[in-house]
């Protein structure tokens, strides 16, 4: 069996890769040593061990000889871990949104040997589909470039540098600007510029902020909770009940095991990403249980309660700790242990309530999920 560099790893994630043909390397010194000794750039891919788009483009692509093949040959290829490296996630990623506009893992990053980085993206498919690049008519390319116009991308990196600079430059005289007002102030005014912002970008319909895919964004409601409760805004109130409310009657949320999923790949919160992150089941807790506090709604109070239920049901560990998150993929497909077919409901409920039950929860034979789920996830790149 050919192993690469990340044999000895602890991270579940790269010990996943660990038996690809690509000539992985952890985050090292050595292998930017060599980069720099051989003259190669750095493929940099950054995931997590539950990222159903890091297992697809992982049995796509790095699974696959031939992409191994160019990747050995023309590049020094580095796997990161953002849980265990946030740090580094945390760099790349806004190298990414800066690049792209968005975000997401797996994150892709194209860089020199010395860390400028000149290209970056999201998943990629193996070979162009859908209008959307592939990755190995993107690593031929770049290769290619790196041989005969190398300028070109050194001066995406340098420009790609200069931009974060300007922005953490503008940042910072933008705090120097405001330095004859108080800070009580300076807070007031960015409340008020959050608040018209969230207020803007609402979806009056479905709830939510901005276009799908829709994160719960728990931080973001009970931002507003406290505003309204110091400022007796309704209009505020009003924006946290509808996302609350539709965060809860939609597919976002399990309604027969608790917990609430990824994000909602529609408008709807009907379709999720099926992984649950343990930081969003906590933070959401948090949220209903402040709405409950703020608005007395029992339903609040219960979907607090059976979100932490499932949190300590299905993410404690037998020591005391508790898992990051929750895999969308089961028997190799995303969301399938979800799933469930009218039959199936009625087997367990009987005929006559799994008949009101798949009537309630729209189970039907044609179902609700697999166009969807298509038609995002080859139309948009903001995965992970």
């Amino acid at each position: 069996m050919r192993l690469n560099h990340l044999q000895g790893q602890t991270s579940p994630y790269l010990l996943q890769h660990v038996e690809n043909p690509v000539d992985w390397y952890p985050w090292c010194e050595e292998a930017f040593a060599r980069a720099k000794r051989e003259d190669k750039p750095i493929f940099l891919s950054i995931g997590y061990s539950t990222c159903h788009w890091c297992h697809v483009m992982a049995h796509e692509s790095f699974e696959d000889e031939q992409v191994a093949k160019i990747l050995n040959e023309y590049y020094i290829s580095i796997k990161v871990d953002k849980e265990e490296r946030p740090d580094i996630d945390s760099i790349y990623m806004e190298v990414c949104q800066a690049f792209t506009g968005s975000g997401g893992w797996p994150t892709t990053v194209l860089m020199t040997p010395d860390q400028k980085p000149f290209f970056a993206g999201t998943y990629f498919p193996r070979q162009a589909r859908m209008g959307q690049m592939g990755l190995m008519e993107l690593l031929s390319a770049i290769a290619k470039q790196w041989e005969t116009n190398r300028q070109l991308l050194l001066d995406s990196a340098e420009e790609m540098l200069a931009f974060l600079q300007k922005q953490k430059s503008d940042l910072s005289m933008g705090c120097e600007g405001h330095r004859t007002l108080t800070q009580t102030q300076q807070a007031e005014q960015l409340i008020d510029r959050a608040v018209k912002s969230y207020k803007r970008r609402f979806d009056e319909q479905w709830g939510g902020f901005g276009r799908p895919p829709k994160f719960p964004m728990a931080h973001n409601l009970l931002f507003l909770m406290r505003y309204y409760q110091r400022s007796g805004d309704e209009e505020v109130l009003s924006i946290v009940d509808k996302t609350l409310e539709q965060m809860y009657r939609g597919g976002l949320f399990d309604h027969i095991g608790g917990g609430f999923c990824r994000y909602s790949t529609d408008r709807f919160y009907l379709v999720p990403h099926f992984e649950k992150m343990l930081y969003d089941n906590a933070l959401l807790i948090h949220a209903y249980a402040k709405a409950y506090q703020v608005t007395k709604k029992d339903i609040y109070r219960e979907i607090a309660e059976r979100t932490a239920g499932y949190v300590l049901r299905e993410m404690r560990s037998v020591e005391g700790g508790f898992y990051s998150a929750q895999d969308a993929d089961s028997e190799g497909e995303e969301g399938k242990y979800y799933l469930f077919t009218p039959a199936e409901i009625t087997s367990v409920l009987g005929k006559a309530e799994g008949k009101a039950f798949n009537a309630v929860y729209d189970i039907t034979e044609q179902g609700n999920l697999r166009e969807r789920i298509f038609r995002i996830c080859y139309g948009r790149i903001i995965l992970g």
